[in-house]
């Protein structure tokens, strides 16, 4: 049985009256209580009674911390309403709202800049709170029940600027918030136009989401406009995805119902830097050099770093070691990303580098050109690797 409202076993309905009666000191704070709400507790821990009520319980304290009851009174900042790149644009086939999300014009670290962590966090929250109110409607519209989303991902344009760490870190924060808090509430996540760095993207979140989470992700080929509409009618899609919405100007992007973000503008800065935790420290003596070594099996990894300097500028770049097994000067390696210095004092800096071959990878820090001063340099490297699934699916388009 499915454990719906309708299709539920002797067990499960059981299961269910034995829920309700469990948290009876609860439900009358919780929005909703009726058996559709509980039934998604239920099924989100196979209808294992002890581990939906911890899960009820948590998510109970998690409302109240985020005050999520109000939510959705709560006005997002004015740079996040206009560049936070997702929207909520018309319903599936079945119904259900589809929640957007553009990858080309969203500006990560722009937005960073400009507000806090936990209020990118909270406009994502709200969305959710947002989403299951249109649920609601929906049911009432529709006269069956609707609690379910379908969420695209048009991933055209994902580059290494949003592998940026405290990026993903906020994407990871959410996806566990979504998971633990909003339980059974995808139906599918629709990924369009995917380029072969999603398979790296992905291996950064995947173990956030459950598995039954991750057996909702697909991925479209090359027909990809074609195949939206076997989930969404044309009516409900932009004409942008294939569809035949328009905005009343006739705009095939629907811009007045999707936003596609862009760069943020630096008047919405509200600081300079953001600040960032390195797990390495070194000193970088005067007239000398440090080599930070990388090993990369295969083609496809990302290299990550981040790094700040104390004492002045630092020199930084990136090589390919042509021998393996000892130390060798920059003008006997390859050189993938050219040395220049770095105001790593002022504004620390992070960056990546797709590597197109295995080998030895050394990250260069360069004081040769200081004969007074010693540099203490904190940095923080991380090898980025593809899932081997998902890349396998990618290349297929």
């Amino acid at each position: 049985m499915s454990g719906q409202v309708g299709d539920l076993s002797p067990f499960q309905e059981k299961s269910l009256a034995q829920f309700r009666a469990n948290l009876q000191d609860v439900l009358s704070a919780l929005p909703n209580a009726n058996d559709s709400f509980l039934l998604r507790w239920l099924r989100a821990q196979r209808f294992d009674l002890q581990k939906s009520e911890d899960m009820l319980r948590k998510h109970m304290e998690f409302r109240k911390q985020q005050d999520l009851d109000n939510i959705l009174a709560w006005e997002p900042p004015e740079v996040v309403k206009l560049y936070s790149a997702s929207s909520i644009c018309g319903h599936d086939r079945e119904g259900s709202p589809i929640w957007y999300h553009i990858a080309t014009g969203l500006d990560v670290k722009g937005l960073f800049l400009s507000v806090s962590k936990q209020d990118l966090l909270r406009e994502k929250l709200r969305n959710c709170e947002l989403l299951l109110h249109q649920c609601e409607l929906q049911t009432q519209k529709l006269g069956k029940k609707v609690e379910k989303i379908t969420a695209v991902f048009d991933l055209e344009g994902l580059s290494l600027r949003h592998l940026w760490k405290p990026g993903v870190e906020l994407a990871q924060e959410f996806l566990s918030a979504l998971e633990a808090n909003y339980p059974e509430i995808l139906k599918h996540v629709i990924i369009v136009r995917p380029p072969s760095l999603f398979a790296v993207a992905f291996s950064l979140i995947k173990s956030y989401m459950n598995e039954e989470t991750r057996r909702k992700v697909m991925i479209l080929g090359d027909n990809w406009k074609q195949e939206l509409t076997k989930f969404i009618s044309p009516d409900q899609l932009p004409v942008e995805f294939g569809g035949t919405m328009t905005d009343p100007d006739g705009n095939p992007k629907c811009l007045t119902k999707i936003n596609y973000g862009g760069e943020v503008p630096k008047s919405y800065h509200l600081c300079k830097q953001v600040r960032m935790q390195y797990e390495h420290t070194v000193t970088v003596g005067r007239g000398s050099s440090q080599q930070v070594e990388n090993e990369i099996l295969f083609p496809g990894c990302v290299l990550r770093w981040q790094f700040a300097s104390d004492g002045g500028d630092i020199g930084f770049g990136v090589f390919l070691k042509t021998k393996m097994g000892e130390r060798q000067r920059a003008g006997e390696m390859t050189e993938v990303l050219p040395s220049q210095r770095y105001n790593a004092h002022l504004v620390p800096e992070d960056g990546s580098l797709a590597c197109l071959k295995a080998g030895v990878y050394v990250l260069r820090f360069d004081n040769t050109y200081s004969l007074v001063h010693s540099k203490h340099i904190s940095y923080t490297v991380e090898v980025l690797l593809p899932d081997q699934t998902f890349m396998e699916k990618v290349e297929k388009f």
